[in-house]
């Protein structure tokens, strides 16, 4: 049975597995894991941790809700994403997007940031570029920007929540950024080939 199982989307899974074993460990050692490992907030420039936790932020997750509400999407989306951009591209627009999104937070926010929501995000607007044709803007784009990140620079703005409504800016666009040069790319390459 388990020989027709597919380790499908590596990068999305593993990404999966990593951030729900750092939940686990948090849960276990009483949240200390998450503050110490996987929570980026500013400290000192001469404290390494705080250049692993520009990264590793995006693992950890303070309750199920949040694990399972990120990662529902992730999953959803990550292998459409994966299969259209590959693996390699795929972990490089993961990694740009944390380190991005945690430099900003940690230089102009006083919140600490936790979660994979601003990959959420990227991968959300990655998406709406899935069938780009050269040329053209796809109205799935325009309406994934409106309802998603505009939603956020609105919550941004009016919520007194506990949410960090920049990281999901953030993330939209490092996934609106990304999806335009790549697509930009393949455009180019693709005349390229034809000449």
């Amino acid at each position: 049975m388990f020989k027709r199982i597919q380790y499908n989307s590596p990068v999305i899974l593993t990404f999966t597995f990593l951030a729900f074993i750092s939940y686990l460990l948090g849960k276990v050692t009483y949240d200390v894991s998450t503050r110490y490992l996987f929570t980026n907030y500013k400290t000192s420039l001469t404290d390494p941790m705080q250049y692993v936790r520009l990264f590793s932020y995006i693992f950890g997750h303070a309750n199920w809700s949040h694990f399972s509400n990120n990662f529902l999407i992730v999953l959803l989306v990550g292998p459409m994403v994966e299969e259209k951009y590959g693996s390699t591209n795929l972990i490089e627009m993961i990694a740009f997007t944390a380190l991005i999104t945690g430099v900003i937070n940690t230089l102009f926010f006083s919140t600490a940031l936790l979660g994979a929501s601003g990959i959420v995000f990227m991968l959300i607007i990655l998406s709406s570029f899935a069938n780009v044709k050269s040329g053209k803007i796809p109205l799935t784009l325009i309406l994934v920007a409106i309802f998603f990140v505009g939603r956020e620079v609105l919550n941004a703005m009016f919520a007194t929540d506990n949410i960090s409504h920049s990281a999901h800016i953030i993330g939209g666009l490092c996934g609106g950024i990304l999806g335009y040069l790549k697509t930009r790319r393949e455009n180019f390459t693709g005349r390229c080939n034809l000449q």
